[in-house]
């Protein structure tokens, strides 16, 4: 076969790039010191496979130039600077290295929190800088003992979990994705009471950054916790409110914080900075000898592989080829994935099984329509760990069980989707189809028959069949100066309706609690598609 070329566009370890330059298949272009302009107009022409890391963007301009492209392979985890969807249409998989960094942000962890309990760096320049020989000044506080609340419980949650018990700390995790017993059987307790977590002396977070994570703590969240609390943040920027945070820091409420990742980056003039009970590194999660070759070595093994065809390990995204894939069932595989997602978003529960049946002609393609499911359902819980080529191992790792069911049609519909998703929390049932072959619709939740569109942010408004609830509802939506897109009402045969509202706008976690405060409430929630 001719020989492929692999462009390096960012800098990564030496061990890597001799892994590249030893294929014999292999062309490999090292420009991680060229100018951005000529990386892209003049070498990226050139690669059928790129690997980057977060100083080359991945966008339209990267993509309008990388015309062979087959495949990129991001070296690290974190996927911010890739245009995915804009990737996909070009049929361009994305790949990304998820595990090979995550005991050096376990040990940064660590790092910050035991900073922030002896105000390490603060007695170090205080003796090193100043030259001040001042033990007084620098009494600290002990981890042993102290009650840690883990947000997140995936590889890094679960090892800081680990570590900080050889602290004898008394830990306990918070993830409303994960089967309790992933902590319980680490003698790690468990809840699902988030105000549990907020009570605790130490606070870690270790989510992705999605919707429902960006902001996670903020200001109603530090008011709940107690005085002198100290927040950790070696995941992602954005996930604590950082003007929250700054004024919980500011009047002593929160004792110390020790923060890797800003909103923002690079962060040189952040107001945090200003702050003398704050430590704070450049976003250097990641930044270990180990763990830089381990990146680089993967990312190398990943790119070789995608390049000569073999395979494509942790692809984020699925190539759709034109001419392989029957028309109508495009479509249907985008419902698919929504619906999924919306599943998860409104039973935020351990899922214990996904099963998809499919009735109709779209039944031929059941694999595939329940991978775009289960990448949906997981994505809300493992965000840029889920792809369409690990879906379902993930699931087996998590003991989901994953059912495939094909029926006659005799629906009345000439194709209909349904999920049956099973989580700690009950059963919870979304049927959809495809209209005039691009419409998609959900037409059935639980037991109300409807016929709503899975677009943009949606209300799901459960509630006693009484008059006047409407009227309520829609004057609480105006009040959050919020317009109203689309109204779409079922109801059972029990007296009770569900309502979904579509909405023009964020929907604020104080809009919810008002609307569950409506006498004919029985559930609210909200997702966003």
């Amino acid at each position: 076969m001719s020989k492929k070329t692999i462009v390096v566009c960012d800098h990564i370890h030496e061990n890597g790039l001799k892994i590249l330059e030893q294929d014999s298949d292999i062309i490999m272009i090292n420009a991680a010191d060229e100018p951005k302009d000529k990386l892209v107009k003049e070498i990226l022409p050139k690669a059928d496979v790129a690997i980057t890391r977060s100083s080359t963007d991945v966008d339209e301009f990267f993509l309008e130039y990388g015309t062979k492209l087959t495949a990129i392979v991001r070296a690290g985890v974190g996927v911010d600077n890739v245009d995915i969807d804009a990737c996909s249409k070009k049929g361009i998989v994305i790949m990304n290295v998820p595990t090979a960094n995550t005991i050096a942000a376990v040990e940064l962890t660590m790092t910050h929190m035991l900073s922030c309990a002896r105000s390490f760096p603060y007695a170090h320049n205080n003796l090193k800088i100043d030259r001040v020989w001042r033990r007084q000044d620098w009494y600290g506080t002990e981890l042993y003992g102290k009650k840690l609340g883990i947000i997140g419980f995936g590889n890094i949650g679960s090892r800081v979990g680990i570590r900080s018990k050889a602290f004898e700390m008394d830990v306990i995790a918070y993830d409303p994705y994960i089967n309790p017993t992933k902590a319980t059987n680490l003698d790690i307790a468990y809840t699902n009471n988030f105000d549990d977590i907020l009570a605790c002396d130490i606070i870690t977070i270790h989510t992705p950054k999605t919707e429902e994570t960006i902001g996670m703590i903020g200001v109603k969240e530090i008011a709940k916790m107690k005085d002198g609390v100290i927040l950790i943040n070696c995941a992602r920027g954005g996930l604590y409110e950082e003007d929250a945070l700054f004024e919980g820091l500011k009047s002593g409420k929160i004792a110390k914080a020790g923060i890797d990742v800003f909103n923002k980056e690079p962060a040189t003039s952040h107001p945090l900075l200003d702050l003398n009970n704050v430590t704070v590194t450049p976003h250097l999660g990641a930044n270990t000898l180990e763990s830089q070759e381990n990146i680089a070595i993967q990312s190398a093994e990943n790119a070789i592989l995608a390049a000569k065809n073999i395979a494509f390990p942790n692809a984020l995204n699925l190539p759709i080829k034109e001419n392989e894939l029957p028309d109508f069932m495009r479509p249907f595989l985008e419902l698919a994935q929504k619906m999924g997602n919306l599943s998860a978003q409104l039973n935020k529960s351990a899922v214990k099984s996904i099963k998809v049946t499919a009735k109709g002609e779209i039944s031929s393609f059941i694999e595939s329509l329940t991978t775009f499911v289960t990448v949906g359902v997981l994505s809300e819980s493992v965000a840029d760990q889920i792809n369409y080529v690990n879906a379902e191992f993930v699931a087996k790792d998590r003991d989901i069980e994953i059912i495939k069911e094909t029926k006659p049609n005799s629906s009345g519909f000439l194709n209909k989707l349904k999920i049956k998703l099973t989580t700690q929390n009950g059963i919870f049932t979304i049927s959809g189809t495809v209209f005039d072959a691009t419409v998609q619709r959900i037409i059935e939740i639980d037991d109300y028959t409807l016929d709503v569109e899975p677009k943009g942010a949606m209300i799901f408004f459960r509630n006693t069949d009484t008059p006047g609830v409407i009227g309520e509802v829609g004057s609480i939506i105006a009040k959050y100066n919020l317009n109203i897109s689309d109204f779409r009402l079922g109801r059972d045969n029990k007296k009770q309706a569900l309502a979904v509202v579509r909405v023009d706008g964020e929907i604020k976690k104080e809009l919810l609690e008002e609307l569950s405060k409506l006498n004919a409430c029985i559930s609210v929630s909200s997702a966003t598609i």
